[in-house]
């Protein structure tokens, strides 16, 4: 009887089930509190989640998910980006930004350009080219990607802070189905939780990001679908013909099928082929 307990403990059926690995835990951009703060809860403390792949490649990605800066869509365009980016030897770090009506601009580029920092300022440690540092936003996640593009610093050696030391300004930038201007085929629910109500103009046309775009603008790749009523595929059309004026590399595929918020449309047969036009354009950077 003994020899036959022995054998079921053996047995793997009997061995606990191992589960998948658990997600990584976000880490403080500011530990110490973040600048402008107006309390202590989650959506006042800016974070940035690290999913390092097991054969890095050398480059990362700093990912902002959309949600109109109202919300944020922390699995479909933060999660399964990071994951994908992984599988393509990328590191990724998905930002919690803080968001309106609770935060106005400055706030979400400060907190951009500070996840930017960060990665470059831990860029050895995290085996990463501290000059192959991009960006991903997606929707309204898009217009903080762009902004953090067209609107950045250079390095400050005198910073107080070492993480300040280091320059915001990304390496590359890919944008899906992003909000790009504030003054033509807005989106008015990101442009009125980032400025709020009567905003003052000069401020709508700065962060109307395809008027703010130099040859200093890094190269970018656009994703976007001729169906999106959300956010009008004229936000990328707008950006890609500033680059291309600007001499900046750019690429830009418009999908004539697909709803605003796709993600990486894994289930859409079509539309799913995107990802691989990003791959090989990463690849190409």
């Amino acid at each position: 009887m003994l020899y036959f307990i022995a054998i079921a403990l053996l047995l793997p059926s009997a061995l606990p089930a191992q589960g998948p690995p658990a997600d990584p835990q976000p880490e403080l951009l500011w530990p110490s509190g973040a600048p402008g703060a107006l309390g202590s809860e989650d959506r006042d403390q800016p974070a940035l989640t690290p999913w390092l792949p097991a054969k890095p490649n050398g480059q990362a990605v700093v990912v902002f998910p959309g949600g109109a800066y109202g919300a944020l869509a922390v699995d479909h365009e933060g999660r399964q980006i990071a994951q994908w980016l992984n599988s393509q030897g990328i590191a990724a770090f998905v930002v919690r930004y803080r968001l309106g009506p609770r935060y106005r601009h400055p706030i979400m580029l400060q907190d951009a350009q500070r996840a930017i920092r960060t990665v470059r300022h831990r860029a050895r440690d995290s085996r990463i080219a501290p000059d192959r540092i991009g960006v991903w936003g997606f929707s309204a996640g898009g217009h903080l990607a762009s902004t953090t593009a067209t609107h950045f610093d250079a390095d400050d050696p005198s910073a107080a802070d070492p993480i300040d030391r280091h320059s915001s300004r990304p390496d590359f930038a890919i944008l899906a189905y992003p909000v790009v201007s504030f003054t033509e085929f807005v989106h008015r629910g990101s442009l009125r939780n980032l400025l709020g109500d009567g905003p003052d103009p000069k401020l709508v046309e700065h962060l109307s990001n395809e008027k703010q775009v130099t040859a200093q603008t890094p190269p970018t790749f656009l994703f976007h679908t001729n169906a999106d009523t959300g956010v009008p595929p004229e936000n990328s059309v707008l950006f890609y013909l500033a680059l291309r004026k600007a001499g900046v590399p750019a690429e830009l595929h418009i999908y004539e099928h697909g709803r605003h918020g796709v993600g990486l449309a894994p289930t859409d047969l079509i539309l799913s082929s995107w990802g691989g036009r990003l791959a090989d354009w990463l690849r190409g950077r």
